[in-house]
């Protein structure tokens, strides 16, 4: 019986170690709501508590790379960021109203220059990634522009082997049927989203007055130029308002369709990867063709707030976050851009034979023609 108090002793104790273990988990930096503070959940999932909601307006052609779980994972779980994203084409949001948005991600340093010089308001901007314009076409077709000296096969590649010559058969309405395509229906074509809504159309119609001239459009080099692209664009009759759906449109309606479209170098790979199932098929049946020269698609997020600079440091330097933007939605980073490991074949280590897009207000000039088309 004279055990009993030794006992009382010894469980007194262990309470008070127990009180002040607690107490310290619940003080201790890194816990409760203090700022930059963190705890988890029952399960043990880590909950940001400075957890926070980043709205902005993206370019169509990144919403898989923003809706990859891995990438909203990272988000939440590093970050405390969730993004809700919607659709508007590069040139229609730097141009509307971008109130009660937190950022806005167009697809082109040009976007971002008009947005300038419309005095609109930032927080900050930077280039996220990059994609080059690329053709996206069909086996047969490409096969029958190789016939015609129009397109060639450099390794695993396809290149535009002479741009001019095809815009002058373009030019000329040669059918399709000409270059032994019957079945394809009408002139041919590179079917592109609307220039004045869309950065690819945009980017595009810049690629196309470079081309026409024969060197970077100028103010003195665009009375010759203008009146080409107008008429090139004019003949396209309706045209998609975003990038993604141009390139679903050509998944699903085939070639008869959408022969020959715009588009931007990720597109497939992140395709590919997202229906391993049809990566085969895909390999069979549709060929990147790469124009030269072409122009490079900047990616660049113009943070609006806070928030949504908070948004833009976490996508330019979290070492997973860029590789993913690679590996798994073909965007170039320049932190690693092997082609091996994707699953789209035909993509060049490197993108060659590349040509400046003309200056924003020289852009802007071509944008304003073709709105009267």
């Amino acid at each position: 019986m004279k055990s009993i108090p030794y006992v009382r002793v010894l469980l007194v104790i262990l309470a008070v170690v127990g009180i002040a273990i607690w107490y310290k988990s619940h003080n201790s930096p890194g816990a409760g709501t203090g700022t930059g503070s963190s705890v988890f959940s029952p399960a043990g999932q880590q909950q940001n508590a400075d957890a926070v909601t980043v709205t902005g307006l993206v370019g169509g052609e990144k919403l898989g790379y923003l809706a990859d779980p891995q990438v909203i994972s990272i988000l939440k779980d590093k970050y405390g960021i969730t993004v809700n994203a919607t659709k508007e084409g590069s040139i229609d949001m730097v141009k509307g109203d971008s109130k009660g948005q937190d950022f806005l991600w167009p697809s082109s340093q040009v976007a971002l220059e008009l947005y300038k010089e419309r005095g609109g308001k930032m927080v900050k901007n930077d280039t996220i990634f990059s994609s080059p314009i690329v053709f996206y076409s069909w086996a047969p077709v490409v096969d029958a522009l190789i016939k015609q000296h129009l397109v060639t096969k450099i390794g695993p590649s396809y290149y535009i082997a002479d741009f001019p010559k095809l815009m002058g058969v373009i030019n000329r309405g040669t059918q399709w049927k000409d270059i032994g395509l019957p079945d394809l229906y009408g002139k041919i074509t590179i079917r592109t989203t609307d220039p004045t809504a869309s950065n690819s159309g945009m980017e595009f119609s810049g690629l196309l007055a470079n081309v026409v001239n024969g060197d970077v459009v100028t103010e003195a080099s665009l009375p010759k130029t203008v009146p080409v692209v107008k008429t090139f664009f004019a003949h396209l009759g309706y045209m998609q308002v975003s990038s993604g759906d141009l390139f679903d449109q050509f998944i699903t309606q085939g070639e008869g369709q959408n022969p020959i479209i715009v588009g931007y170098e990720n597109q497939l790979t992140e395709y590919t990867l997202a229906h391993p199932d049809y990566a085969d098929t895909i390999r069979q049946q549709i060929r990147i063709v790469y124009p030269r020269p072409t122009v490079w698609s900047d990616h660049p997020m113009i943070a609006l707030t806070p928030n949504g600079a908070k948004l833009l440091d976490a996508l330019k330097n979290d070492p997973d976050l860029r590789r993913l933007a690679w590996d798994g939605h073909g965007f170039r980073t320049g932190l690693r851009n092997d082609p091996k490991t994707l699953q789209v074949v035909g993509i060049p280590e490197t993108i060659q034979n590349v040509v400046p897009m003309p200056r924003p207000r020289i852009m802007e000039s071509i944008i304003k023609s073709l709105s009267t088309n």
